[in-house]
């Protein structure tokens, strides 16, 4: 049984191995306060360590982890990165609400038919969701 539920998301994010060579840029398959899972062009062994790194948050949205498990798939592989620290735990958290808010605002604009600010579409967000939002 999953312990945490986890989010779609499709937000891009790239894989820098402590060691080794920088991946292009991958999807976020989804992100849970456990951590994440992404698409990946290629296999990880198990306990790799690596930095994930979502370049659309800035140079500060990078975030320690540890590989726990890869999955292939048809065309690629599915890699599960397990957070190492608290500080990484809390700000991976704070990537699920980016998440969470940029799903609402997408889902807004379909509906409405027109973009909406994104300042005024969080602040939405927070008024309706933060509360159901469960602490760590």
């Amino acid at each position: 049984m999953r312990q945490f539920l986890r989010h779609p998301t499709e937000m891009p994010v790239e894989l820098v191995p402590r060691k080794g060579r920088h991946t292009p840029s991958q999807r976020l398959h989804d992100i849970s306060l456990g951590g994440v899972a992404c698409n990946s062009s290629r296999a990880y062994r198990r306990g790799t360590r690596l930095l994930l790194s979502i370049p659309l948050l800035g140079e500060q949205a990078c975030y320690a982890g540890t590989v726990a498990w890869c999955h292939r798939q048809d065309v690629d592989f599915l890699v599960g990165i397990a957070f190492t620290d608290e500080e990484s735990l809390f700000r991976a958290r704070m990537v699920e609400q980016i998440c969470l808010i940029e799903q609402y605002r997408l889902q807004r604009e379909r509906e409405i038919g027109e973009p909406l600010d994104a300042e005024t579409v969080a602040q939405e967000w927070i008024a309706r969701h933060a509360a159901d939002f469960a602490p760590v």
